[in-house]
């Protein structure tokens, strides 16, 4: 009689409130990433704020719990990319995990021409998304209709190039090639950027690697790979994650008493000396010292936006004290102290 093998032991979720700044590796789409994180925490929910490429590494934010009720700010945010474009070439995904299909001679690539090709594509720019990408038409996604050999009309997106920077560069996989950095606005595609300035040159281009630095105020020197998160305990991957506030950090506070937060947290307006008229403002609660969710004010009104729940302020309050606790003892045994966290501002004060 054969022997059936165990089954294999389901993993117990545990809830989870935070931000991972990951730096996504080559060769994984940003879903197979943050499922991978979300494996490792033993996170309940997550969420990630806006796809990179397979092909692209680089600054990918993984909200957990509390944290992807704010995720929409990371897809509203400015980025900034570091790229090499490959000239003389265009392939099927604009990139080099693409069929080539087209080859045509390189012309001289001088710093003058690259200035004029600079200008003209920095600024205001009507962009056409490639057919290779996740935007949908009539509910199925574009690279469906690409991979079966269909091309369907796009409407043109509205975008910003705020800085393009190119320089000539040296790559082995082209005659020519041209190394840039950009920052641009939400829903850039930086491959078909490099198509367009592929076809301006007259040479046709793809690009051979795609590196995000930079996205909403998150650098890449923060960031934490798989393969260090996968070599930690439990505890140390948790000591990666920033608070779900670090995704509002960058607008002005608002913090409340005890009456007033609870009222708050529950969706009342609160009328008060709040300061300006403010479009997002974090909200905290003094009593105990917490982070309670977005709000805008108008006309001496703060209005609830996200909220967290009740239950989310609980856990994230026992995380933290359990955080407290093990800088406690690791200080007994250290000569190393950690700064620490600010103390949240008097009750009904508007800070910038």
């Amino acid at each position: 009689m054969t022997q059936l093998s165990s089954p294999r032991q389901k993993i117990q979720r545990r809830p989870v409130h935070g931000v991972l700044l990951l730096d996504k590796p080559l060769g994984l789409s940003s879903n197979q990433a943050l499922q991978k994180a979300k494996w490792l925490l033993r996170a309940e929910k997550a969420g990630h704020t806006g796809t990179l490429d397979p092909l692209a590494t680089g600054v990918l934010p993984l909200c957990f719990g509390a944290a992807t009720k704010f995720s929409q700010m990371q897809l509203e945010a400015d980025k900034t990319y570091e790229a090499v474009l490959l000239l003389g070439q265009k392939t099927t995904t604009a990139d080099a995990e693409g069929e080539v299909i087209e080859t045509r001679p390189v012309p001289e690539i001088s710093p003058e021409l690259l200035a004029s090709i600079t200008l003209r594509f920095t600024g205001p720019l009507a962009q056409v998304p490639p057919m290779y990408s996740a935007l949908k038409k009539d509910g199925k996604a574009l690279y469906e209709y690409a991979r079966k050999g269909i091309d369907v009309e796009r409407e043109a997106r509205h975008i910003t190039i705020f800085k393009l920077d190119m320089a000539i560069a040296h790559d082995p996989r082209a005659p020519a090639a041209i190394k840039m950095i950009v920052i641009c606005s939400k829903g850039t595609y930086i491959r078909t950027l490099g198509e367009d300035i592929g076809e301006a040159l007259g040479c046709g281009a793809h690009l051979g690697s795609l590196r995000r630095i930079e996205t909403g105020g998150f650098v890449a020197a923060q960031c934490v790979t798989l393969s260090a998160l996968e070599a930690m305990t439990e505890a140390g991957r948790d000591a990666c994650l920033l608070p779900p506030q670090s995704l509002v950090a960058a607008f002005p506070t608002v913090t409340l008493d005890a009456d007033n937060a609870g009222r708050f947290l529950s969706g009342l307006r609160r009328r008060g000396p709040w300061g300006e008229d403010a479009p997002l403002v974090q909200v905290y609660g003094c009593e105990p010292a917490a982070f309670l969710g977005s709000a805008h004010i108008t006309a001496d009104e703060l209005i609830p936006q996200r909220l967290l729940s009740p239950v989310e302020v609980q856990d994230i309050l026992k995380s933290s004290q359990r955080a407290s606790e093990s800088i406690e003892v690791n200080q007994k045994f250290s000569p190393v102290f950690l700064a620490e966290p600010s103390a949240p501002t008097e009750a009904g004060c508007f800070q910038h």
